[in-house]
């Protein structure tokens, strides 16, 4: 499959030479990282690392295409890609299938007719699968519905299905409007059983739940890595208060991956999240983990717009801040008022070197003690980087 879609231009290199390559572009473009500072980059599988598929739907009902497509608007097929776990390369023959099966028409995008735009699959470590129908009406849904028990018996681990409605032409992938095809409770989303390693003893559990509109890392093994880190990085963090909880806030927190890690004794940690369903998951995943309200909180809100000098609801300025934004960064006003707000440690974990650069160079009162690049996106230039930031 080697440039068949171009999505993996360093493909045909050895994985060490890319590795080295990917570290030494991260430490030119983070020049607030000392050099010293730079832990050795976490590397991944070469391949059936990815949980995800998120394939454009082409051709015809008869024949479809599933994969992407180019700028002439003819698909490429990449069902057979080895970058995705074995599930979701089991799964798409059946889909596609499927689509053949119900008469689900793919859109044209040059013509603008049609229904069936994407094809959106998610595997958990356990092997069950996500599925989303991303089309431009509700005229298959009935379809989808009554299909959906046979469907269930040809991919026995089928646990969620649901289709997203996008209407517009526009390059956008999802609509704002998700209709869930499965029905029994627990069934809206799809259980992500983690095991986060530790050196020198026995890993530990964490149990996250994925509504269908949340985001989750692409490569499920780097991630047990990331968050497995920054709960190590974090066990020296100490309380300004004697006798009082290690106050964590997790901004822009997601279905709760970094929360969740950090949770245990003597912490009380708050995530905050623009989305509500994955602010719902994480509050669902909580209380699976046996996690009290009073040890771990979650709000749906903007997280940029919060000022930890601020929150006195919450405790005050926090004893450690964790950031794990968008590509664009926590940005110039809520890197301002993290440096003024006399926050001790920050974890920052970002999937943009360059808008992390940016945001240290606004964050100047905290000096990088140390950072490590995960190697969550193989093959490319992308790079997930943690920086664990103190006050001196």
């Amino acid at each position: 499959m080697s440039g068949a879609c171009r999505s993996c231009p360093h493909q045909d290199l050895p994985v060490a030479e890319q590795l080295a390559a990917k570290q030494a572009r991260v430490a030119s473009l983070v020049d607030a990282v000392p050099s010293h500072a730079w832990l050795p980059p976490l590397p991944s599988a070469p391949t059936r690392f990815r949980n995800k598929a998120k394939m454009v739907v082409s051709g015809t009902s008869a024949h479809p295409v599933l994969g992407i497509l180019g700028a002439d608007g003819v698909g490429t097929d990449l069902r057979g890609c080895p970058l995705h776990v074995e599930e979701i390369e089991r799964a798409l023959p059946v889909l596609a299938q499927t689509v053949t099966r119900l008469g689900l028409e793919p859109y044209d995008v040059v013509g603008r007719r049609g229904e069936l735009k994407h094809l959106l699959v998610t595997a958990s470590p356990d092997g069950d699968l996500m599925v989303r129908w991303v089309l431009r009406s509700h005229r298959h849904l009935p379809r989808l519905r009554a299909d959906l028990p046979r469907l269930r018996r040809e991919l026995e681990t089928l646990a969620v299905m649901s289709a997203n409605i996008q209407p517009v032409h526009q390059a956008v992938i999802e609509g704002e409007e998700e209709v869930l095809l499965t029905q029994e409770p627990g069934a809206d989303r799809v259980l992500m059983r983690l095991r986060l390693p530790r050196e020198g003893g026995p890993g530990r559990e964490l149990t996250l739940l994925l509504p269908t509109r949340s985001f989750f890392q692409t490569n499920t093994t780097v991630a047990e890595h990331l968050y497995a880190t920054a709960s190590a990085w974090a066990e020296d963090v100490v309380p300004a208060r004697t006798g009082q909880p290690v106050r964590v806030w997790d901004l822009f927190c997601g279905v709760g991956g970094f929360a969740l890690a950090l949770a245990g004794p003597g912490r009380r940690v708050h995530g905050v999240e623009v989305s509500a369903p994955a602010i719902e998951g994480a509050r669902a995943a909580a209380a699976l983990m046996g996690l009290s309200a009073h040890e771990v909180s979650f709000e749906a809100g903007d997280a940029r717009v919060l000022d930890p000098a601020g929150a006195q609801a919450l405790g005050g300025v926090p004893d450690l801040l964790v950031v794990n934004p968008p590509r664009r960064g926590i940005g110039a006003d809520l890197a301002g008022r993290v440096a003024a707000s006399g926050v001790r440690r920050v974890l920052y974990s970002s999937c943009h070197p360059a808008s992390l650069a940016r945001d240290l160079g606004l964050m100047r009162p905290l000096r990088v003690r140390r950072a490590q690049v995960f190697d969550m996106f193989p093959h490319t230039d992308h790079a997930e980087v943690l920086v664990d930031l103190v006050r001196d």
